[in-house]
């Protein structure tokens, strides 16, 4: 039985007239973490704007729980259930941790107090302005506030960009708990390592092609794989 929640055939996109993604095809099944690895510009972000249909796709198909949604209004994308979490973050510097995820709620399922018991660290940063978190607790206010919203699958762009080891290791550790609640989470990341503790499977990408697919084991096994497409 397919249990595919969301898959990409084929897709190809562009900004304008620079054709970036070259028939790019993935999927991510119920409650796994699929990882999208490669390097800087290698087409991880713009595949995750695709799917939000935030870049024009121009061949090929995106769908979700089997409904195509390639044409889809990027706000009806959110409301059908697609998260996202930028790697730009984009809180809300002026407003607090509580009304930053106030912004983001919609719908039933989670709310500030179960957003509070993943992450305690914002429970105890309420009341403070977004503006003044540490880049590690912007992190994860942008992580709980895409929660808010409910979603059916969580895209994550790069979320351990510019971290320090130790506050990437709390994060992981969150991500991984969203992931036993059955949540189906897209991560592009350029952190084999980080990527390696959350991700069932893994695409590697590189200049808009998907290059590799498979198990992360195995990945971790392919030294040659690694070198030829993740190492700078």
């Amino acid at each position: 039985m397919d249990t595919s929640v969301l898959r990409l055939e084929r897709v190809e996109a562009a900004y304008g007239l620079s054709r970036v993604l070259h028939g790019v095809t993935l999927e991510a099944r119920e409650g796994e973490v699929v990882s999208l690895l490669g390097r800087n510009g290698a087409g991880k972000s713009t595949t995750l704007k695709a799917i939000l249909g935030l870049v024009d796709v121009t061949a090929g198909s995106i769908s979700l729980d089997g409904r195509d949604i390639s044409a889809t209004p990027t706000h009806e994308i959110s409301m059908l259930g697609i998260g996202w979490v930028p790697e730009d973050r984009r809180i809300f510097s002026d407003l607090t941790v509580d009304e930053n995820l106030l912004v983001g709620a919609k719908g039933e399922g989670w709310t500030t107090s179960r957003v509070y018991e993943h992450f305690p660290k914002l429970a105890q940063l309420a009341r403070r302005r977004g503006g003044s978190l540490s880049g590690g607790e912007q992190q994860m206010l942008t992580v709980a506030r895409t929660l808010m919203g409910n979603p059916r699958v969580l895209l994550l762009d790069e979320p351990s960009e510019g971290l320090a080891p130790v506050i990437v290791q709390a994060l992981g550790q969150q991500i991984a708990a969203l992931r036993h609640e059955g949540l189906t989470i897209v991560l592009s990341e350029q952190n084999l390592k980080f990527a390696a503790r959350l991700a069932d499977r893994a695409y590697i990408i590189e200049k808009g092609e998907i290059r590799w697919e498979g198990a992360m084991g195995r990945l971790l096994e392919d030294e040659g794989v690694r070198r030829a497409y993740l190492t700078v």
